[in-house]
C-alpha cells in the first residue's frame, strides 16, 4: 500500500515537472499577415534566459552577423525589453509582441521549443536551429505523435542548421526528407586565447555537468593522492570575460560534457591553452584530436582517473610538452571555429533560404 503511495506520488510529480517544462517550452505567440510587406527580417526566436548559455549566445552572433553583411535580423523575445547581459553585446532584439510575420520574412526557431512548434504560425517560413541533436525529441511524447515529430509535419520548416558533423549526421539520418546545414559555432579569438605565460598548477572543472560523476572522480583522484600541490578551480557563474580569465589560469581543464550538440566549455578551455582531459559530450568528436588532448570513452569513470593522472604526471615530467599541446589545440580551434566561418555559412544559407523576391 506504501509503495503504491509512494509510485503514485512520484507519477504525480513526473506529470507536474512535465507540465512545467512544457510551458517553458511554448513559444510566444506571433502574428503572420500574408499580405505583410517590408524588406524581410531574419527573426532568432529565443527563450527569455539570462544565465550563460552557450546557444543564446550563438543566437546573438548570428544576429549580428547578418546585420552587419546588410540582412536584416533581430533576436525575438517574449517579454518586451529582454535582453541577455551576461555578454557584452548591442544586438537588435525585438519582442515577439512588436513584430508582424509576412512571406519575405524566415523565423529561426531553436530546437528547444520542438514539443511546441505546432503553435507557430504555420504559413511563417522556417528554420529549426537544432544546436544539440541529442535533444530533438525531448518533451515530445512518443505515443502521441507521428512519424518524424516533431519536424516532419510542422508546416512551414525548410530547413535544419545545426552546430557539428556529428549532430549533422545523426539529424540526416533522422530527417532523411530535410536538408540540414552546418552553421559554425564561434570560439572567440578575442576572449578565449592563451595566457602571455604558462598557467598555474590549477585544474578548471565546470561543477554543475555531470555533477554526481564528477565527486566520484575527484574523490578518486584525491583518494590516491593525485591532486597534491594542484588547485581546483571551479567554473561556474561567469560572465564570458571571467570564464575567459580562469580557464586561461588553468593549466589542465576536465569536461564532463554529455550528450551535446558541440560542447563549448573544453573547446573554449582549449582556446585558452588548457590541456583537456575527459569526455567529449559526442558532439566535442568534431575537435577532441589525441594529438592534443586526451578524450576519455563515454562513462568510463576509471579511464578518466587513469588519463587525469597521466596527464598531471606528464606535466610533472616535461611541462613544456603539455603546454605545447595546450597551444596546438587553440590554434586547431581558432583555425575553424571562427567569424569569418561562420560568416561564410549563414551566406550560404540565406542564399538557399531566404525569399528569393528579397535581394540576398
Amino acid at each position: 500500500m506504501i509503495g503504491t503511495a509512494k509510485r503514485a506520488g512520484r507519477d504525480w510529480l513526473g506529470r507536474r515537472g512535465h507540465a512545467r517544462e512544457l510551458r517553458r517550452r511554448t513559444p510566444p505567440p506571433l502574428r503572420y499577415d500574408a499580405n505583410h510587406a517590408g524588406p524581410g527580417v531574419v527573426y532568432y526566436l529565443s527563450p527569455d534566459d539570462n544565465k550563460p548559455s552557450g546557444g543564446i549566445r550563438n543566437l546573438y552572433r548570428h544576429v549580428d552577423l547578418l546585420n552587419e553583411s546588410g540582412t536584416p535580423a533581430a533576436v525575438l523575445h517574449s517579454r518586451p525589453g529582454f535582453r541577455a547581459d551576461w555578454f557584452t553585446n548591442d544586438t537588435r532584439v525585438t519582442a515577439a509582441a512588436d513584430v508582424t510575420l509576412g512571406p519575405p520574412d524566415l523565423l529561426v526557431v531553436p530546437e528547444y521549443y520542438g514539443p511546441a512548434l505546432h503553435l507557430l504560425p504555420g504559413p511563417a517560413r522556417k528554420l529549426v536551429f537544432n544546436q544539440n541533436a541529442y535533444q530533438t525529441f525531448d518533451e515530445v511524447p512518443l505515443g502521441d505523435t507521428a512519424a518524424g515529430a516533431p519536424y516532419r509535419d510542422c508546416p512551414g520548416i525548410e530547413a535544419l542548421l545545426t552546430v557539428s558533423r556529428d549532430n549533422a549526421a545523426l539529424l540526416r539520418h533522422a530527417f532523411a526528407d530535410l536538408d540540414v546545414h552546418l552553421a559554425r559555432v564561434v570560439v572567440d579569438e578575442q576572449v578565449f586565447h592563451p595566457p602571455a605565460r604558462p598557467a598555474a598548477r590549477r585544474i578548471g572543472h565546470m561543477p554543475r555537468r555531470r555533477a554526481a560523476e564528477q565527486e566520484q572522480l575527484l574523490h578518486i583522484l584525491r583518494a590516491r593522492g593525485t591532486l597534491a600541490g594542484w588547485e581546483l578551480v571551479p567554473i561556474d557563474g561567469l560572465t564570458e570575460t571571467q570564464t575567459a580569465e580562469a580557464l586561461r589560469s588553468c593549466a589542465i581543464f576536465l569536461s564532463f560534457s554529455e550528450r551535446e550538440g558541440f560542447g563549448l566549455p573544453p573547446a573554449e578551455a582549449m582556446a585558452s591553452g588548457a590541456y583537456v582531459v575527459g569526455f567529449t559530450g559526442l558532439g566535442g568528436r568534431d575537435f577532441f584530436d589525441p594529438r592534443y588532448c586526451t578524450p576519455v570513452a563515454e562513462g568510463d569513470l576509471l579511464g578518466y582517473a587513469i588519463a587525469v593522472e597521466q596527464a598531471l604526471r606528464r606535466y610533472e615530467e616535461d611541462p613544456a610538452a603539455l603546454v605545447a599541446a595546450g597551444q596546438a589545440a587553440a590554434e586547431r580551434i581558432h583555425s575553424e571555429y571562427h567569424t569569418d566561418g561562420l560568416r561564410a555559412d549563414l551566406a550560404d544559407i540565406l542564399h538557399t533560404y531566404r525569399n528569393p523576391a528579397v535581394p540576398a
